[in-house]
């Protein structure tokens, strides 16, 4: 049953995926123009790329993607179990959440590069804040939604706090945690490629914008479909973390 789900699910990928070639055809023939090149142009465009510059520009992209998750991941994992667990730290951490949450992340791009530089410490940077506040809020109100009763179940038959940790809190957090991050991804991903115009000579969004100075029109849009697959590829991976370690929702 499932791998019948799967195929269907996978089939209806792949045609929503010709549709949309199909729709990017026609408007190629309407607009008959160098700026918008035809489907087959651009795949034999991605064909022919140097594969060891492709995968190094992936590469770092993806270095700084992982890099800026899991210092999100672990920073807010702390501060969101501390909110969610104590009515003294949510009551002096709270405003400044919710003052700082609002601010656009991408406006404080230009600071961050004055502060950190134009290397990689401002590309990991500026990802990790587009997360954090996310993954705060998120494992906050998924711990203060756990019910109490169920640490005094666990407390009556002598299980210790790392116990009401694992077996209770965590998966409490994971669950809004790995859904933060499915929402959070594509505006990560955005925000990587704005850094990557800057100081670089690594990564998809280099990549990019150096075939669009150069007016290579084909090897532009092969390098966006490249960088969407980076983003498909780990919308994916959040999808299989979701199924493995939250079997206990389906």
């Amino acid at each position: 049953m499932v791998n019948i789900r799967r195929f269907h699910h996978l089939a209806r990928l792949l045609l929503v995926f010709l549709c949309m070639n199909v729709v990017w055809y026609i408007a190629y023939l309407l607009m008959n123009h160098p700026i918008l090149p035809s489907p087959l142009a651009v795949y034999n465009a991605m064909a022919h790329l140097e594969a060891k510059d492709l995968w190094l520009n992936i590469s770092y992209s993806l270095f700084r993607i992982f890099a800026g998750v899991i210092i999100a991941l672990i920073v807010g994992l702390l501060i969101g179990l501390l909110m969610g667990r104590s009515q003294v730290w949510n009551k002096l951490l709270d405003p400044v959440v919710y003052l700082t949450y609002p601010v656009p992340k991408i406006a404080l791009l230009p600071v961050v590069m004055l502060f950190f530089g134009l290397g990689e410490v401002s590309k990991i940077l500026m990802i990790m804040l587009i997360l954090l506040f996310q993954v705060i809020i998120s494992v906050r109100d998924g711990v203060k939604a756990i019910p109490d009763s169920t640490y005094d179940v666990l407390t009556s038959i002598g299980a210790s706090t790392a116990q009401k940790f694992w077996n209770v809190m965590l998966p409490g957090a994971l669950s809004v945690i790995l859904s933060t991050i499915r929402i959070s991804l594509g505006t990560a991903i955005s925000v990587l490629f704005f850094t990557e115009i800057y100081g670089t000579e690594h990564g998809m969004g280099f990549f990019i914008m150096d075939a669009w100075l150069r007016l290579d029109y084909p090897e532009m849009y092969a390098g966006i479909m490249l960088f969407s697959l980076v983003g498909f590829v780990l919308f994916l991976l959040v999808d299989v973390l979701d199924y493995k370690f939250m079997k206990w929702r389906n």
